[in-house]
């Protein structure tokens, strides 16, 4: 058993939330100039606040989709959100097993 308390390693849900920073006047713009960082400790702090110990919310470099505004991916589901602060509160749900919250994933497409 680790320090944790986990007898298995891993998470069980793993988001990555992008916090990619870019030359000022880059034409994708970066996630990091639009709060991604903020975001994603709203987004740590709201899960452990509900008591989801068997998830990890962390930053991660460049996601790729920065043009979109601040984006975030959940695994193992591969899942890929834009992240906002109204988006926050469904995606704890999600995390904690709650349904998909539809209206915030990343059209792939656009």
């Amino acid at each position: 058993m680790d320090p944790k308390g986990r007898d298995v390693a891993g998470y069980r849900m793993h988001a990555f939330v992008c916090g990619h920073t870019r030359p000022e006047g880059s034409v994708r713009g970066c996630c990091s100039e639009k709060n991604s960082l903020e975001l994603m400790k709203e987004f740590k702090m709201a899960s452990k606040e509900k008591g989801i110990k068997d998830v990890r919310v962390q930053k991660s470099g460049c996601l790729d989709f920065c043009e979109n505004g601040p984006t975030c991916v959940i695994y193992p589901q591969g899942e890929w959100f834009k992240i906002t602060k109204e988006a926050i509160p469904s995606l704890v749900e999600y995390m904690n097993g709650g349904r998909l919250p539809a209206q915030f994933l990343l059209d792939l497409k656009a």
